[in-house]
């Protein structure tokens, strides 16, 4: 008894002639063209939020290595042979040294705190430009995805309105299709819009705050460059056995 019950309900819900299958059949190459859009628009927002999270945790792993331990080293090459290879900091090092040796080559004297300051920036410019790949996409998709899903509301509509003029009368039968087609591409396009939105906000702020630490790490290494490595941040070391404070002594 419950198998033909459960097989009854299972034949219905494959049946239900106003089921997104139904819709895309009923809609034809428009609604079809128009769920292809919105899909792929899904994918490639998704895949560009899971990579740019990726590139972005990478630098900030990076970076709580560079406040731990790069300082501590006795010179700027020997801290630069232990960063990663192809990573922010690791450019940031590596423009900034060549921009040094670069100086002195110069026939146009230029001042040298100017000429590795724009350097460093030229460096940090580079690296936010690449940060901030694919986020144009997500803002696009996140502008563009709600209409796209209106064009196939409004053909959806449409069709209900020319099938109520062809029959004479508005029947529910008769425009329960179209309509439940439309409705469905309006809620395919708010269900891609609205990720694309999100993740483009997240992004964004996680660029900042990446932005905000290379520019610091900027500002100490052009100091570093200009006071022939006397001018370093201040690295906070663990205290010793030493310095710290006694315990109080228990009582009997």
């Amino acid at each position: 008894m419950f198998i033909s019950i459960a097989a009854a309900a299972a034949g219905a819900a494959q049946e239900n002639p106003y089921g997104l299958k139904a819709a895309l059949e009923e809609g034809g190459i428009i609604a079809q063209s128009t769920f292809v859009i919105l899909v792929g628009m899904s994918i490639f927002s998704f895949y560009i939020l899971f990579t740019k999270l990726i590139e972005q945790q990478k630098i900030i792993s990076q970076g709580k290595k560079v406040k731990q331990t790069f300082w501590r080293a006795a010179s700027l090459k020997e801290a630069a042979g232990k960063l990663e290879k192809n990573t922010a900091y690791k450019q940031l090092v590596d423009d900034g040294l060549a921009a040094q040796e670069q100086h002195s080559k110069l026939t146009d004297p230029v001042e040298a705190h100017d000429w590795m300051h724009g350097s460093l920036d030229r460096s940090e410019a580079a690296i936010n430009t690449k940060l901030s790949g694919g986020l144009a996409f997500l803002a696009t998709v996140g502008a563009t995805a709600p209409f796209v899903g209106l064009f196939g509301t409004v053909v959806g509509i449409y069709r209900a309105l020319i099938k109520i003029g062809s029959s004479g009368q508005a029947s529910i039968d008769a425009v329960a299709g179209p309509v439940g087609e439309a409705l469905i591409m309006t809620a395919l396009g708010l269900v891609v819009a609205v990720p694309a939105v999100l993740a483009f906000n997240w992004l964004q702020s996680r660029n900042k705050a990446i932005a905000k630490d290379l520019n610091g790490f900027s500002v100490d290494l052009l100091g570093y460059l200009m006071s022939n490595g006397q001018v370093r941040p201040t690295v906070a070391a663990a205290p010793t056995a030493a310095a710290r404070p006694a315990a109080a002594p228990t009582k009997a």
